[in-house]
């Protein structure tokens, strides 16, 4: 069958909540990935910020078969080798104090339902979260998760949640007392289109928090693990969260999340019994994540994410085509700012080019590829930008003729 056939099955037997996909892959090499029909697309989303390694790293690829071949899944009334040692790495990449521990899921989305539940513990029910922010899809992420279109379907959900605006110190001042259980914040709202928190508000977050003995929770689902050239992205602002939830690139593809909590205090609010999962931790996940964490060091990929994401930032600007406002991000999570609302166009187009990018925004392009990306593939693909610009039309500037209501469609 063609990709086109492949794709046109797929919405026969898959549940259609992603809508129609882009095309059907089947393989990837480095930070190259192949459809059906043989087609090769420079791979800028990564997953969406998953395949820190890119696709078919050796050092994945391995630990995987080997970890296969000895122990795949015990159940929770045992621990492993590979998962005891994963805890250990990730407290030490966190310079997190004594008495912190760390909890085990399958995704991004269930880290944030543990923390929601640990919030629960401190005896507090309301919570704060950030307008634009986005936590998951179930139903306690949801219930943080700020787009009134994911949660209205869904309602009632989790209560007592309240939005403030994102980097307004004054507001969080305001809106965090007594009642408070956590502070939940991105330190780079990545769905919003690549915003980023300013280090006043960060730490304007980790004071009040303290002094309300309210829990500081930070999102780093999307932007730890190397992908901002930190291993985690509030290392770059000096502060220290209460509770870090993680996922996506921790084991390049192989499904596993994580909750670390900092010192005892937070580490003492769920007794046994009071949360768990069938999966998470299990011993193969955790082996590939160990092999992420040893290749992000080995090979210098935070290095190399903030060098390939300060020249992706800089080749973009130097087109100087008046349609990109601006390039922001850190690392090699950025998002390019446009004046219209051409990201959708743009990003089909330049998948017909062969690069993979991610329309966040309509005004938005957002990349997060894999840590292993080099200059000569930036510059690829910022030629091609430039040449899909310049096969854009400019938007109008005429005003728009409003249309008599029975003609609207």
């Amino acid at each position: 069958m063609t990709t086109t056939q492949d794709v046109d099955h797929s919405e026969q037997v898959l549940l259609g909540v992603f809508g129609r996909p882009r095309t059907m892959l089947e393989r990837g090499e480095g930070c190259t990935v192949y459809d059906t029909d043989g087609n090769a697309y420079l791979d800028l989303l990564g997953g969406i910020a998953v395949n820190a390694l890119g696709h078919a790293h050796p050092a994945l690829v391995e630990a995987v078969t080997e970890a296969a071949g000895r122990l795949i899944h015990t159940s929770n009334f045992f621990v492993t080798p590979a998962q005891v040692e994963l805890a250990d790495r990730l407290l030490a990449l966190a310079h997190a104090p004594a008495g912190s521990k760390v909890f085990f899921t399958n995704s991004g989305t269930e880290a944030i339902e543990a923390a929601v539940k640990l919030s629960r513990r401190t005896g507090r029910t309301r919570i704060v979260a950030m307008e634009n922010a986005f936590h998951g899809r179930t139903l306690g992420a949801l219930s943080l998760t700020h787009k009134a279109a994911y949660r209205e379907p869904f309602e009632p959900l989790v209560p007592e949640v309240v939005w403030v605006p994102f980097n307004d110190v004054d507001a969080l001042r305001a809106a965090v007392d007594d009642n408070v259980a956590a502070v939940f914040i991105e330190p780079i709202q990545g769905e919003a289109g690549v915003v980023l928190a300013g280090t006043a508000f960060l730490q304007a977050a980790r004071d009040v928090t303290r002094e309300h003995g309210a829990l500081l929770v930070l999102d780093e689902i999307q932007t730890g693990v190397g992908r901002t050239g930190q291993w985690f992205a509030h290392q770059r602002h000096g502060v220290q969260p209460d509770v870090m939830t993680l996922a996506k690139g921790l084991a390049g593809g192989v499904p596993i999340g994580a909750v670390v909590t900092f010192g005892p205090g937070p580490s003492g609010l769920l007794a046994p019994g009071q949360h768990g999962t069938t999966f998470g931790g299990n011993a193969l996940a955790c082996a590939a994540a160990l092999a992420v964490l040893r290749t992000i060091e080995t090979d210098g990929l935070l290095v190399n994410a903030e060098k390939v994401g300060e020249h992706l930032q800089g080749a973009v600007a130097a087109l100087g085509d008046p349609r990109i406002v601006e390039t922001r991000g850190e690392g090699l999570l950025v998002a390019i700012q446009l004046t219209d609302e051409i990201a959708p166009a743009l990003s089909a187009a330049l998948e017909r080019d062969g690069f993979i990018v991610n329309p966040v925004r309509p005004d938005a392009l957002r990349l997060a590829p894999p840590l292993i990306l080099t200059t000569e593939q930036v510059d690829d693909f910022v030629a091609a930008l430039g040449r899909v610009l310049a096969d854009t039309p400019q938007p109008s500037t005429q005003p728009v003729q409003e249309q008599p209501a029975e003609e609207r469609s």
